[in-house]
């Protein structure tokens, strides 16, 4: 199989409690929390050890709660390439309603990077990129790291024998329209995402499939996946445009579906699977995820049965 290294610069202990009303001026008495390690990166990683895969992951960890990310990685049998970060890892709070089944997220923002952290990440990510391998890079970016880091991470690891697929949003998404990097050799964004970067409505299939394959014609991916909820995974190259579709049996949370997608799609390709097959797993593994609660993330279980009821189409 395929060596994969994750990429986590912005790590978190996902907190994860219930509270029978949320409600302000009163104190709320929660359950005990649910801990997980988490992150974009980080929830590929535990996703694709969850499929029977394999993959290192590379995250930068700083202090005692750097020391718990690394305890729960190890707990889960994952293994890990650490970077000294530059201060504390943060820590998320996931609080449901048990009333009325809503979720409060509570995101904290992470320590702040210099540029010679950045720069020093950047050589030890390249460094330890796989040879014929893939790099995934999947979160939010911590503060001080630049908009453009996915764009000159993209052209650094051109340099190596790896693929490298990205997972990003806001700013950082825009950066690649612009930056003159290397294409990535898969990007994927969610509908939202793609409206806002297209300055339009996607409202059909088409619509997200003329938009990512426009993307892959102007040279910023050679592969692009639109996630459309409900509506399915839509996924363009320049010849070929595809949508995959797969229907959970209940929503309990969407917490995690995109980093779920992503580790089904790459272990795919890791094991040899086309980009078509790569899309209909990835789509099984999204809807097995908004199965489970809080921070959970897709079973394999719940993906193969799934995937046996999935459908996959040209567009």
């Amino acid at each position: 199989m395929t060596a994969i290294l994750t990429v986590t610069l912005n790590p978190t202990v996902d907190l994860s409690i219930h509270a029978d009303q949320v409600a302000p001026e009163r104190k709320l008495r929660c359950t005990r929390p649910e801990t997980d390690p988490g992150g974009g990166g980080l929830n590929v990683s535990r996703a694709i050890s969850a499929l029977g895969g394999h993959s290192t992951a590379f995250v930068a960890l700083g202090g005692p709660t750097g020391d718990k990310v690394m305890h729960l990685l190890a707990e889960q049998g994952i293994g890990l390439a650490p970077f000294p970060a530059p201060g504390e890892t943060r820590q998320s709070l996931t609080v449901t309603d048990a009333t009325t089944g809503e979720q409060y997220r509570f995101v904290m923002p992470g320590p702040t990077w210099s540029a010679s952290d950045v720069t020093k990440v950047m050589d030890r990510i390249a460094k330890a990129a796989p040879e014929n391998g893939i790099v995934v890079l999947s979160g939010s970016q911590p503060p001080g790291v630049p908009d453009d880091f996915p764009a000159r991470l993209a052209t650094k690891i051109a340099r190596t024998r790896a693929r490298f697929f990205l997972d990003t949003s806001g700013k950082a998404l825009h950066q690649l329209l612009t930056a003159g990097a290397k294409p990535v050799d898969v990007l994927r964004m969610d509908d939202l995402e793609a409206e806002e970067l297209a300055g339009r409505a996607l409202p059909a299939r088409a619509d997200s499939a003329d938009f990512a394959q426009d993307l892959v014609r102007r040279g910023i991916a050679r592969a692009v996946v639109v996630a459309r909820g409900a509506d399915g995974n839509v996924l363009a190259t320049e010849t070929e445009r595809w949508v995959a579709q797969a229907i959970p049996d209940k929503v309990v949370s969407k917490v995690g579906a995109g980093d779920s997608f992503v580790a089904a799609f790459t272990l795919s390709l890791g094991r040899g699977l086309s980009l078509p097959e790569a899309l209909r797993w990835g789509a099984a593994a999204a809807a097995a995820a908004v199965m489970t609660p809080a921070t959970d993330l897709c079973t394999l279980a719940d993906v193969k049965r799934l995937l046996r009821a999935s459908s996959l189409e040209k567009i």
